[in-house]
């Protein structure tokens, strides 16, 4: 059994240009707030992925300030699950979701809902 290491000196997160644009459009005029990535205790599996539109940082909140202005804020605790993970924003049929595409999961419920890490 292989265990990682958090190492906050490492790429935390990337975030892809469809995703980039995505965020911008939600938060349309109120450039002033930030996204916040965290995670909670949900669903079969263990966690849920929690994406929430900020006027604040948290005390320990980690920045990733994105090529096009934007702050992306990561929750201290949520970091050692979500690091290396690539933030995505894709059309499905009419439909856009984010998806996560986070190498540290060993395991998903069937909805998609909620992850294990290893």
């Amino acid at each position: 059994m292989t265990v990682n290491t958090f190492d906050p000196t490492a790429s935390l997160v990337t975030v892809t240009d469809s995703a980039k644009a995505h965020f911008a459009k939600m938060l349309g005029n109120n450039q002033d707030k930030m996204i916040r990535l965290s995670t909670k205790v949900s669903g079969c599996s263990g966690y849920a992925y929690v994406l929430d539109a900020v006027d604040a940082k948290k005390d320990n909140d980690l920045e990733i300030t994105l090529d096009n202005g934007l702050l992306l804020l990561i929750a201290a605790d949520a970091a050692p699950l979500v690091q290396d993970t690539e933030i995505d924003y894709v059309k499905v049929g009419i439909n856009g979701e984010i998806r996560f595409n986070n190498p540290n999961v060993v395991s998903e419920c069937g909805c998609g809902e909620s992850f294990n890490v290893g």
